[in-house]
């Protein structure tokens, strides 16, 4: 064992000596440092002895991640064991990562953090990982700069900034001349970067640094692409690597928010192009692509700016259109081609004719959904599917009139001619009914977006569902709002309707308006009415409700699914990686495909204000109207967010037989196992972990029963008591005659709180401090009464023995 006494000696001749009043106290052994100790003892005061400095080129305990919500029946709750934190985050200035550090107490070896260094510096991106335990540092380089990738060093010998930096260029492939526009400065005030963040900023900054034209960032919805866009042009405009810059989109909203949040800090250097009207003045240029350019020669008013007049062009969900040869984007792109042209999108448009990896090239990089939930920076899901009677097949019997006096067509109707050819308006109260139920079930005054097929699906179900919500309806005229492209009234309340301090409206009734560029923070629920075969609408629909607000107890969310759209999930292109389809020739156009009503591929078209031309009513369709045909009911599924990340595609009580039995391979083994623990709470958090959801089948099987029941129901075929049931039998043994008076009590009081709430709850100490156990006096006193914690501990031990004893 190693002593220290004033100055530091190593166990390896290599290593040196580090100051005297960094070492412990005389005659104290290495082996009594804790981490934290090797930390601000030892590392701390190496890596500043070799010039890093503590305010701008390290932080400690850095968290790159939240912690992955998990859905436990209606509750969401964030499983902290997978937050990801890294010991320390060595930076050349802030924002630009360089390496990771992993520091372990001095009972570990020197390399046993490396793997856990490794993991943390691909998440940053970053070829530097050390590992530390206080007696010197494990260095792997994956830059290619050093003599060895991975080489032991001495607490002395740790490399300085300006050593990392240059070998970080060299691996990065940033020549020296770019050097000062890669190491520009972020924007600091305000909100930090996440890990990804950083990570996008620094990849686009950096393909610009190296000469790339256009780049491709793929981030899913809620993960903060304006933010990120602001970093990059921030970061670009200070380096007047691009003085002139103009950001286009397609959405008035998307506009509007951009310049009052995440671009506000360019003041008066920005400006947003209206009215037609261009003036040259400014740097920072924001506009919706349909503001600049029309039909008619004159109304290209971007042609008044030169070609060569910006240096840089964003394209806000470039997926909508830059792509495409013949859109107006691309007039745009064409005419400022000199200028870098950056594209931001969540899901990159690959079709056999139009693929924006194609105009862009490969993404430089890409955050998915799935990886946002995994991180906990993005809400996981529960889909629930209903099956409507009719919408698998109707006919009408011959001679059938509809509403408006017309012939009814002789076929046979399904899912994809609802609300499109046929409108059954009973079907319209079967889902208003059914969406109602939910709301009452969970939370009336969750808010809620139902996606319909056009403008008078819309109207129709606003309507159904004012009358399905009549004591709501009556007291709040606004709870369930039409908002659509036509329908000012509605677009008026869009902005209560995001704000989460706003109640009202609650229920969203739309068709397209909203499938994109509304930050939805507070959303719960998802409602799709809407037949939707194109894998980006998909995508950006379901990126309504992917955003966490924990102040609103926001952690997830449910799809509420009338038209299968959510078999879209099992397509492998969700959620994948872009994969180009079609690689034209040089003499050959990326041609945009032919409109095909039945895809529904295309996004829809807007005019100069920017603004969605939704799906007029009928859509130019021969639309039938029938009243008097009644829709049920017929089948209803409901799917979790699994741990792969995949939807739980068996029944809930299939899927956790096969969980349950992964962890114990009978039931003998599961007994014996539940007896031995001690606090049974640890054994439901493992089963929950893997997705076994113990509220969810207790609701199945429609009593009240503990998990202890429910493992040996399902997995193994016992027949269940519920937790009332076992309570009583407990009470008729005579269980608590052994104990005093007021022990005997707390125990009577807690075997019912078991009855109601279940085992976890018993097994917290807190219990001690609520009603009615706090009328026996304070978690002390009611200790004291069982004769010490020991014995209390031991006596609700013994409760549990009792009540788990059939």
């Amino acid at each position: 064992m190693l002593v220290w006494a004033g100055v530091a000696r190593y166990s390896h001749a290599s290593y040196s000596m580090i100051p005297s009043a960094f070492m412990p106290p005389a005659g104290k052994t290495m082996t009594q440092y804790s981490e934290r100790d090797v930390c601000t003892k030892i590392i701390s005061p190496a890596i500043e002895a070799a010039g890093w400095d503590r305010e701008s080129q390290y932080r400690e305990e850095v968290n790159l991640t939240s912690g992955r919500v998990v859905v436990r029946g209606n509750k969401g709750k964030r499983d902290l064991k997978t937050i990801r934190r890294a010991d320390y985050v060595l930076y050349f200035k802030p924002g630009i990562p360089l390496a990771v550090i992993e520091a372990k107490d001095p009972k570990h070896t020197v390399r046993d953090g490396m793997q856990q260094a490794l993991a943390y510096a691909d998440m940053l991106d970053v070829p530097f990982a050390f590992a530390s335990n206080g007696d010197g540092f494990i260095f792997h380089d994956r830059s290619g700069g050093g003599v060895e990738v991975e080489s032991e060093i001495g607490l002395a010998d740790f490399p300085s900034p300006d050593v990392l930096w240059q070998r970080y260029l060299a691996w990065k492939g940033i020549p020296e001349s770019a050097e000062a526009v890669y190491a520009q400065d972020y924007y600091t005030i305000g909100k930090p970067a996440r890990y990804y963040q950083l990570t996008a900023v620094n990849r686009a900054v950096e393909a610009v640094s190296r000469g790339q034209r256009r780049v491709l960032l793929v981030m899913a919805t809620g993960t903060g692409k304006t933010f990120t866009a602001f970093q990059i042009i921030w970061r670009l405009w200070k380096a007047r690597a691009a003085k002139r810059i103009l950001f286009l989109a397609d959405r008035n909203i998307l506009i509007d928010q951009t310049k009052s949040n995440d671009f506000k800090p360019f003041g008066g250097a920005m400006t947003k192009i209206g009215n037609r009207e261009v003036d040259k003045s400014f740097e920072i240029y924001l506009s919706l692509y349909q503001a600049v350019t029309g039909t008619e020669e004159v109304q290209n008013i971007y042609k008044q700016f030169s070609p060569d007049f910006f240096d840089l062009i964003v394209i806000d969900e470039c997926h909508r259109g830059s792509a495409a040869e013949d859109s107006a984007w691309r007039d745009i792109l064409d005419y400022f081609g000199s200028a870098i042209h950056l594209g931001l999108t969540a899901t990159p448009k690959e079709t056999e004719a139009v693929s924006s990896t194609t105009y862009f090239g490969e993404p430089v990089f890409t955050y998915s959904l799935r990886q946002g939930i995994e991180d906990g920076f993005l809400a996981p899901y529960k889909v629930i599917r209903v099956d409507l009677d009719k919408d698998l097949g109707w006919r009408p019997v011959k001679g059938k009139v509809d509403a408006k006096g017309q012939l009814v067509e002789d076929r046979i109707y399904n899912a994809a001619d609802m609300n499109r050819t046929l409108v059954l308006t009973q079907r319209d109260l079967a889902v208003a009914t059914r969406i109602t139920e939910f709301l009452k079930a969970t939370d009336r005054w969750a808010k809620t977006i139902v996606f319909c097929e056009d403008i008078d699906h819309a109207a129709r179900m606003r309507q159904a569902l004012i009358n399905a919500n009549p004591d709501l309806a009556t007291q709040h005229p606004k709870y369930c709002m039409q908002i659509t492209g036509d329908n000012e009234e509605g677009k008026l309340e869009l902005d209560n309707f995001i704000n989460p301090k706003k109640a009202l409206p609650v229920i969203a009734c739309t068709s397209r308006l909203m499938t994109t560029g509304v930050d939805a923070k507070t959303c719960k629920l998802v409602v799709l009415d809407r037949s939707i075969k194109s894998m980006t609408e998909f995508k950006q629909i379901i990126g309504r409700g992917t955003r966490i607000d924990e102040d609103y107890d926001k952690l997830w969310f449910t799809i509420l699914d009338f038209k299968k759209a959510t078999e879209l999930f099992a397509n492998p292109a969700f959620d994948g990686d872009p994969v180009v389809i079609f690689e034209p020739k040089p003499e050959q156009p990326v041609v945009p495909p032919e409109d095909d009503p039945g895809a529904d591929d295309t996004p829809p078209e807007l005019p100069p204000g920017g603004e969605v031309v939704e799906d007029p009513p009928g859509g130019g369709r021969v639309k039938y109207i029938i009243n008097d045909v009644p829709v049920y009911v017929l089948n209803e599924r409901v799917q979790y967010y699994g741990p792969d990340g995949k939807l739980v595609t068996e029944s809930l009580k299939d899927y956790s037989r096969i969980q349950i039995g992964k962890r114990f391979d009978s039931l003998d083994t599961f007994l014996a196992t539940w007896n031995d623990t001690e606090k049974k709470a640890a054994i439901i958090a493992e089963l929950e972990e893997q997705g076994v959801l113990f509220d969810e089948l207790a609701r199945e099987a429609g009593k009240d029963l503990d998990p202890f029941d429910l493992i040996c129901h399902v997995a193994f075929g016992k027949k269940p008591l519920t937790r009332r049931e076992r309570a009583d039998q407990v009470k008729k043994r005579d269980y608590f005659t052994t104990y005093g008076a007021t022990a005997r009590k707390v125990l009577e009081v807690l075997l019912d709180k078991y009855a109601d709430e279940g085992v976890a709850n018993i097994e917290q100490m807190e219990v001690l401090k609520v009603a009615p156990l706090d009328q026996f006096g304070s978690p002390v006193e009611i200790i004291k009464a069982f004769g010490g914690k020991t014995r209390y501990l031991a006596a609700v031990r013994e409760l549990e023995r009792c009540l788990y004893a059939s």
